[in-house]
């Protein structure tokens, strides 16, 4: 039987919609832009995942919203081996990283076969640099539920991540890497390796990111042409799109989501809500896939939520070489019929004339 330490970091992720770029720090103003918790949502869809390939397991968990409750609502009986400082009943926000330290060290103190930890980038490094501080090698997998996911020590999906939790048979070991959120909401990226953990080997396990290089003027010049007159574009961010951003002769922002029609920013840096209140009747959401990845949706730009999503065409723009690198494309939208919708063989613009059809799985 398998014994599997779940831990949640609750407000992982709630600044990606509301374009935050992160939730460092930041819980009480993504609150004030209407944030919700998305990682407690993510840990049922892992949970669920893990119950459903019929694998023998014994669960550990930290109380309440700290892996508890979506244990439950998964159909498990966890053994709850902790809580947080502020109680069992402790709510989003209460939390702290050092709950986060705590329930490694319990769950090691348990013997777990593997720690399942829910959360971003942040979450990944408390986790790992717990284990190194204990000298132990305890394998870790992530849900992704944080707004970067730059590491390479989470599943593809929440459904991936639990599958690979209860099924794995090999472990290697993986970067945990972490960038300075202000940096980040400041149009900088640096990334820094935070720890080295060892995680399972498994093909729904994400590659560790990487910046995109190379010259993309020929794609840029061709979307820019074949923009069509009162549609509106929502650019979402990356190297790509912001050529695409210079040749239209806009003040974009590198790393979040501008909206533009008939020459006209709408809104520089939206968040949700913002991209909402611009949608006109004919919209198209353009991306570029995550280098090293291949996620078109779901990482780093949550602002393109299902309900954008839903009112617009998507469009993908990729070089030649960075389609090369990833193979194929991938969706984490946090809608699952969504993201099985956008599912398939989809045609990429590589350059000023060319596309190419990429499946996305």
């Amino acid at each position: 039987m398998r014994t599997v330490g779940v831990v949640v970091n609750p407000v992982a992720g709630m600044g990606g919609r509301v374009g935050l770029k992160g939730t460092d720090g930041k819980v009480d103003e993504a609150r004030k832009r209407g944030a919700e918790p998305r990682a407690p949502d993510r840990a049922r869809q892992a949970l669920e995942a893990m119950a459903a390939t019929g694998e023998p397991l014994r669960v550990l968990a930290y109380a309440g919203v700290m892996g508890a409750e979506a244990a439950r609502e998964a159909g498990l009986d966890p053994v709850v081996v902790g809580e947080p400082e502020a109680g069992a009943d402790a709510t989003v926000g209460e939390t702290t990283a050092t709950d986060t330290h705590d329930a490694v060290r319990q769950f090691v103190e348990e013997g777990v076969d593997i720690i399942l930890f829910v959360g971003g980038d942040g979450t990944a490094a408390d986790v790992a640099e717990t284990l190194a501080g204990m000298d132990d090698e305890t394998p870790i997998f992530g849900v992704p539920a944080g707004v970067k996911v730059y590491s390479s020590v989470f599943g593809v999906s929440p459904e991936a991540a639990g599958r690979v939790a209860a099924t794995f048979d090999e472990t290697e070991r993986a970067e945990v890497n972490d960038i300075d959120e202000d940096d980040y909401r400041a149009g900088e990226v640096r990334t820094e390796l935070r720890a080295v953990a060892r995680v399972p080997v498994a093909e729904e396990r994400q590659a560790s990111k990487q910046l995109s290089g190379g010259s993309v003027e020929g794609l840029a010049a061709g979307f820019v042409e074949d923009m069509d007159p009162g549609v509106t574009y929502v650019l979402g961010p990356g190297g790509t799109l912001g050529e695409v951003k210079e040749r239209l002769g806009i003040d974009g922002t590198a790393l979040g989501v501008d909206v533009y029609r008939d020459g006209e920013v709408l809104a520089r840096d939206a968040a949700e809500s913002d991209i909402l209140a611009a949608l006109g009747e004919d919209n198209v959401v353009v991306v570029s896939p995550v280098g090293g990845q291949g996620f078109v949706l779901g990482r780093g730009n949550q602002q393109l939520s299902p309900a954008v999503l839903r009112r617009s065409e998507l469009s993908v723009v990729a070089s030649r070489a960075k389609l090369a690198e990833v193979g194929v494309l991938r969706v984490d939208t946090g809608d699952p019929d969504l993201d099985e919708e956008l599912r398939g063989w989809r045609r990429v613009r590589v350059g000023r004339f060319e596309t190419r059809l990429v499946e996305v799985v």
